[in-house]
């Protein structure tokens, strides 16, 4: 048994292919096939089942493949303790955070990072908070930011994650809006107002919730692109719901073409964000080094 072989059927498992794995690893097919044959031969199972539409784990193989995960991040450990502060200078960190996610801060927390480890290469996406927990999971990226109120986290018990800061539902309206002038508002006020949206499944459940208690709101449209939402909002096409958070030094709440104003008596008007990374992803030292980062500049805000 070798450390290579533990690596391939680690990343086998991970791609449930092995030419994506193949690719991965840079070595070519026929290598891990063989190698996992190997493999198979000396501990006398199946690690595998082979077919068109993939390699799936084998029942016996898991708990196999289980441990082969555990080995394979403790040699990443004790590779990057033998390296200490290379992999910081040299190394990359791939995050993916949701666009509610704090971005003023989350672009501080980057820019600061960067100027302390300028050769460092940060690769950022931005997507929804479910499909953040589907590379994390998939191992394709080293942290996830999202809104973690949007996550079945029974059904990721591979996930480790932690609350950060909570943020508060604010209605967003335009200066030229009646509502403008009010310290806060109540769902009843909003009754039949036209309405721009976050596409995202907590947004959307909550907008339908909202309406069956309160009365109908106009759907304008969803959308996953604040600046397009905020653009709307700012035009007086409508009103929407966006983050405390999201909106702290933010163009149009500073200009004062958006106008955020508290929703009160609404059960519960507050999400939570944080950071969320795999078990079977080795912890690196980037990553802890960049949450501290993060962290440092959420509690300024507090």
């Amino acid at each position: 048994m070798h450390l290579e072989q533990l690596k391939y059927i680690v990343e086998v498992a991970k791609t449930r292919s092995i030419s994506i794995a193949a690719q991965n690893l840079h070595v070519s097919q026929s290598t891990i096939s063989k190698a996992i044959t190997n493999l198979e031969q000396e501990l006398s199972i199946h690690l595998f089942t082979r077919s068109r539409l993939g390699a799936q784990p084998t029942t016996e193989g898991k708990n196999i493949i289980k441990k082969a995960y555990e080995i394979v991040v403790k040699i990443e450990e004790i590779q990057e303790e033998a390296q200490e502060q290379t992999s910081l200078i040299n190394g990359e960190l791939n995050i993916s955070a949701s666009p509610s996610f704090f971005m003023p801060i989350l672009l501080k927390a980057l820019a600061n990072f960067k100027k302390d480890y300028p050769n460092f290469r940060i690769v950022m996406t931005e997507k929804k908070s479910p499909n953040i927990i589907e590379d994390v999971s998939q191992g394709k990226i080293d942290i996830g930011l999202a809104m973690l109120d949007e996550i079945d986290w029974n059904a990721h018990e591979e996930l480790v994650f932690e609350s950060l800061l909570e943020g508060k539902i604010m209605v967003c309206v335009s200066k030229h809006s009646p509502l403008a002038f009010s310290d806060h508002i109540t769902p009843e006020e909003l009754i039949n107002e036209t309405v721009v949206m976050y596409d995202g499944v907590i947004w959307k459940d909550s907008i339908s919730i909202f309406m069956n208690r309160y009365g109908p709101m106009n759907i304008l449209f969803a959308s996953n692109n604040t600046e397009v939402i905020k653009k709307a909002v700012s035009e007086g096409l409508a009103i929407s719901f966006l983050m405390d958070i999201a909106l702290k030094d933010d163009h149009y709440v500073k200009s004062g073409e958006i106008i955020p104003i508290s929703l009160i008596n609404l059960e519960s008007n507050h999400r939570s964000f944080g950071w969320v990374r795999s078990k079977k992803k080795h912890f690196s030292l980037a990553a802890r080094e960049f949450l501290k980062y993060l962290k440092l500049h959420i509690s300024k805000l507090e």
